[in-house]
């Protein structure tokens, strides 16, 4: 068992909010995350059937890709089944968590999980969405202390950098200091000059971590005063965006990756955006999962022969086709 809280919290260490776009109310919209965790359910949307289920199944927490109060409410009666689901839940303390447009964002979200289904191998994204920059701690330390201390940073997301974690860079010199009346020192005495052989460790991390890592620093440091500093960097910013782009293996002809598509995804048909003169055979895509007709012209810029999203209305489909632009809604 495990408790709401700390349960979002490694969601969110995942999947954070922070990524997702402007105005999406994602995070929890029904109960309350102080309580215990036994049974946790997934699901797409939050529907009465979904509740029932969920009741049904004594479930404490539903996670939710669209969030289920998406407009404000101005009264809850339970004559609208839409509203006696959310009182069902708060009768039942079914907490409900959404996590919407920061799931399409996130590396290894939603959109590259359809990519791995279809097989194709992702190289950008459709539209960057968020930048990062990159921030550095140079903190001192007694030599025999580093070790601990590396690990602690690593462990609060410090030093990820790429393909490689725990990255750091230590140089070894002297510190020197002077303990005053009102101090409680961990090495020396008062009123008396030290001198002590220190590491300089140093890290990077994103700036959306920075209390993070902060806290991490102080909490295992053995000073009671640590010495450090912190430097914004202009090194190139770590950044985010939505749907993704990639290139088939191998080229296909546009019925075989149709085929695909309803096999992976479990469909007996879908909506197919194409024109005369099509390509006869496809190998970049882009995908967007949801409703991302609005992205078209983005999948054109990274020149993909199909772009995969759902809802793709009469009007954008003309859009498309008149740009040679084959479209496929799923749904």
């Amino acid at each position: 068992m495990i408790s709401g809280q700390e349960f979002i919290k490694r969601f969110e260490a995942y999947c954070p909010l922070w990524l997702a776009e402007e105005g999406d109310p994602v995070g929890l919209h029904v109960g309350t995350l102080n309580k215990p965790l036994e049974r946790v359910m997934m699901t797409l949307d939050v529907r009465p059937e979904v509740v029932a289920e969920a009741i049904e199944k004594k479930i404490d927490l539903i996670i939710a890709k669209h969030p289920p109060i998406f407009r404000p409410l101005n009264r809850l009666l339970t004559d609208d089944p839409q509203q006696k689901m959310l009182m069902d839940l708060v009768k039942h303390d079914i907490a409900v968590y959404a996590a919407h447009t920061n799931m399409d964002i996130i590396e290894d979200g939603l959109n590259d999980w359809f990519c791995e289904l279809l097989e194709v191998e992702p190289d950008t994204y459709l539209k960057q969405t968020h930048q990062v920059k990159m921030k550095k701690l140079a903190v001192f330390t007694p030599v025999e202390s580093a070790p601990a201390l590396r690990k602690a940073l690593g462990k609060a997301g410090a030093g990820q950098q790429g393909n490689y974690q725990n990255t750091s860079y230590s140089l070894i010199g002297t510190g020197r200091f002077t303990p005053q009346q009102a101090a409680h020192p961990a090495i020396g005495e008062i009123g008396k000059e030290e001198q002590v052989q220190e590491a300089k460790i140093e890290v990077i991390f994103p700036e959306t971590i920075e209390n993070k890592v902060l806290s991490a620093m102080i909490a295992a440091h053995p000073y009671e005063e640590p010495a450090y500093d912190l430097y914004a960097l202009d090194n190139l910013p770590k950044t985010y965006g939505i749907g993704r782009v990639g290139n088939l293996a191998e080229p296909l002809s546009l019925d075989q990756f149709v085929e695909r598509v309803k096999e992976r995804f479990g469909l007996t048909a879908l909506r197919l955006v194409s024109f005369p003169g099509a390509p006869e055979k496809i190998q970049r895509i882009a995908i967007c999962g949801g409703s991302g007709q609005s992205f078209y012209s983005d999948a054109l810029r990274h020149q993909a022969d199909v772009y995969i999203t759902g809802d793709i209305s009469y009007h954008f489909a003309h859009d498309m086709q008149a740009n040679g632009l084959i479209g496929i809604d799923p749904g």
